[in-house]
């Protein structure tokens, strides 16, 4: 069964989800963020099948999020890089993270962290701000259509 296209839909989270949406292309984006490029690299962290990994590998090139380039080692390989549009997924891997860190773990139970790669301190929690920069509360957010972006 095929899933319906959300890519004309004008809710910026639909389309979204259309183009990144399963958790094996949010996984192959949490790992390249963390500096893995190759596919046998990302076939190993993922433990995920070749058929699969390849799948989702070809669809985010499509989609710009990452682009092949040869390998930094100079060998006849290819490695898998962010695109700038793919780099700015990172918000969005830092709120799952924090979200499921918060809401997904038993109180004591071991989970990642994301940390400051400098100071290898935990992220400060991110927060929604106004464009006066007031932190708003989910009851404090609407939607509204944009005419322009």
């Amino acid at each position: 069964m095929k899933r319906k296209s959300l890519a004309g839909n004008a809710c910026p989270i639909a389309r979204t989800l259309d183009l990144i949406g399963d958790w094996w292309s949010l996984l192959i984006i949490r790992d390249a963020l963390e500096g893995i490029s190759r596919f046998s690299d990302f076939e190993k962290s993922l433990e995920i099948a070749k058929n699969m990994l390849s799948t989702r590998l070809k669809g985010l090139v499509e989609r710009d999020i990452l682009c092949l380039v040869p390998a930094s080692d100079g060998s006849a390989y290819k490695e898998y890089v962010l695109t700038e549009k793919g780099r700015a997924l990172q918000t969005v891997i830092v709120a799952l993270s924090q979200w499921g860190g918060e809401f997904m773990f038993e109180p004591g139970e071991p989970g990642s962290v994301m940390v400051d790669a400098q100071k290898r301190q935990p992220i400060r929690k991110l927060e929604l701000l106004s464009a006066d920069g007031r932190v708003l509360a989910p009851d404090d957010v609407a939607t509204k259509l944009a005419v322009e972006h």
